[in-house]
């Protein structure tokens, strides 16, 4: 398994990847420019979080004109397989692979802490090996973190079973109380129709070391790696 991590001016949580990738994962693992016109040949394309090109105009929004995302989006379209995970699912919302919007947290803070998110279905190659329901402690980092859509756009996800993970309480129920920023229906991922592109506002590549006190992450990445061998 080959997996490119690309990094955006702004980019911080890019290491994180490469190290839960490499070091825990064994994959070979390289780092992407974004103005790179090549993807190496990588067989997975991951986003990270981070604060690309400061924020200006709305996260992601420009980090989708960068000329490494023409190829992202031509990879993508092909079949190949793309995770972005907080900026990097913002940038995937913007670049138009994955629907609806992130906007700023309900409260208008910032949010850095463990969550709680249980998987909505076992049909992804991200979900594949996780038992729906189960609460996973993952941890969040971000301002603009409140997903948003149309009333066709979410109709269109539940029906096609697109919606990945939803924040939870430590028990798995899913309540007001458990949503760190105001996200339509609690949503915290999702995939594209084509269930090859998948975005996350939580951080499993945080959550994937013992010395870390947490490795729920880990369940994410063993399923989508296993999957994505398999492709």
């Amino acid at each position: 398994m080959k997996v490119g991590v690309v990094i955006f001016p702004g980019s911080n949580c890019d290491q994180d990847a490469v190290y839960a990738f490499q070091n825990q994962f064994g994959c070979e693992t390289l780092t992407l420019w974004h103005k790179d016109n090549d993807l190496q040949g990588c067989d997975l394309i991951f986003l990270p979080g981070g604060f690309s090109y400061g924020d200006y105009l709305r996260s992601g929004a420009i980090a989708r004109f960068s000329p490494i995302m023409q190829h992202v989006i031509e990879f993508a379209s092909k079949g190949g397989v793309v995770f972005g995970v907080c900026n990097g699912f913002q940038i995937l919302c913007e670049s138009h692979l994955l629907p609806g919007a992130l906007l700023h947290n309900a409260h208008q803070k910032f949010n850095c802490k463990n969550v709680f998110i249980s998987a909505q279905t076992s049909n992804s190659a991200i979900t594949s090996t996780i038992i729906p329901g189960t609460a996973l402690k993952i941890p969040i980092a971000h301002g603009e973190g409140k997903y948003y859509c149309d009333d066709p756009t979410l109709a269109s996800l539940k029906a096609n079973d697109q919606i990945l993970f939803r924040y939870c309480d430590e028990q798995g129920n899913i309540t007001d109380e458990a949503n760190p920023n105001g996200s339509l229906e609690n949503i915290a991922g999702i995939c594209n129709e084509k269930r090859n592109v998948f975005g996350m506002m939580p951080h499993p590549e945080r959550a994937v070391d013992a010395d870390l006190y947490n490795t729920d992450g880990r369940l994410l990445f063993e399923s989508l790696l296993s999957m994505a061998v398999s492709r």
